[in-house]
């Protein structure tokens, strides 16, 4: 009889280390104490009074920052304040790297962080600024103007602090199959409306190539009728009447499937950013004891009763 047969726990399976990481934080590791653990709680975590403020504080300097982008395109705004905007550009410019700085210290995993897709679009909130200083050189090859018009990329910084974006994201995940889908039946029809619309109109009323047939194609059928080019004939114009009734049924096909996406996703009763220590997946009830997925046992929860 083998030495451990008796004995229950050995024939349990060993849990497994390689567990999946937060999607949350981009799978870069919590820290199990001391102050990177505070930190990254109010960073990367949103249950306490310190991480909400954290989290509405860089919502405004990003809404700030993407309007100073804006205004500073405006000719007249950039001759009367272009001081004033570069202030505060790189004002922004330091907060921005602080808080990039931040991340990257208080994760377990840093360089995953780097390579996550939030980790880039940080690095791309604040790498123009730096090109356009750092490299002058760019100037014989590119306007400068346009490595400062990629700040606005810090807009994409919002889909990491509000909620609804992950759930919009995840609908769409979930029901890209069916819009693929419904994508490729849409292009077969316009391909062969404007073939038709080609073989009907031809070169003399402006549809010169199949090309610029389909061009109309999906412009009419997305409801959009540019009117640069319309057809003349009585049988164009009715195929063109049923292509504007088609496209409202066109509109509607796509938002009814992420829509019941949304309807069919069941989100937590109590959402929380409550992460387990042990295999770092987050969302955890507020009451629960262990985790759902590794059944380790979970920390006390760190929250503020006002944060809600």
């Amino acid at each position: 009889m083998p030495e451990n047969a008796a004995d229950p726990a050995a024939r349990r399976p060993r849990r497994s280390t390689a567990a999946p990481l937060p999607p949350e934080s981009g799978g870069v590791g919590r820290p199990i104490e001391g102050w990177r653990l505070r930190m990254y709680i109010i960073i990367f975590e949103s249950d306490t009074r310190a991480g909400r403020a954290f989290d509405l504080a860089l919502l405004v300097l990003i809404l700030l920052s993407v309007t100073i982008v804006m205004l500073d395109s405006i000719g007249s705004f950039n001759l009367r304040f272009e001081p004033w905007f570069n202030a505060l550009e790189w004002l922004f410019t330091v907060l921005f790297t602080l808080e990039y700085l931040a991340r990257l210290v208080c994760v377990r995993h840093p360089m995953r962080y780097a390579r996550s897709v939030f980790g880039i679009i940080d690095l791309l909130a604040i790498l123009p600024t730096y090109l356009a200083i750092l490299v002058p050189g760019l100037q014989a090859l590119l306007n400068v103007r346009v490595l400062r018009l990629l700040r606005i990329f810090r807009i994409l910084k919002l889909g990491a602090y509000v909620a609804e974006y992950g759930a919009l994201g995840r609908a769409i995940a979930a029901s890209r199959r069916k819009i693929l889908v419904f994508l490729s039946f849409v292009l077969m029809v316009v391909m062969v409306m404007g073939t038709l619309m080609y073989v009907i109109e031809g070169p003399a009323n402006g549809f010169t190539s199949i090309p610029v047939s389909v061009y109309w194609a999906i412009s009419t059928m997305t409801t959009v009728g540019f009117g640069d080019i319309t057809p003349k004939t009585d049988l164009g114009r009715l195929l063109a009447s049923a292509m504007m009734l088609l496209g409202w049924g066109t509109l509607a096909v796509p938002t009814g499937i992420v829509s019941a996406e949304f309807t069919a996703q069941k989100a937590p009763r109590h959402p929380t950013t409550r992460t387990c220590h042990e295999c770092l997946s987050e969302g955890h009830a507020p009451l629960a004891r262990y985790c759902s997925d590794c059944g380790a046992e979970l920390p006390a929860w760190v929250h503020d009763d006002s944060a809600g």
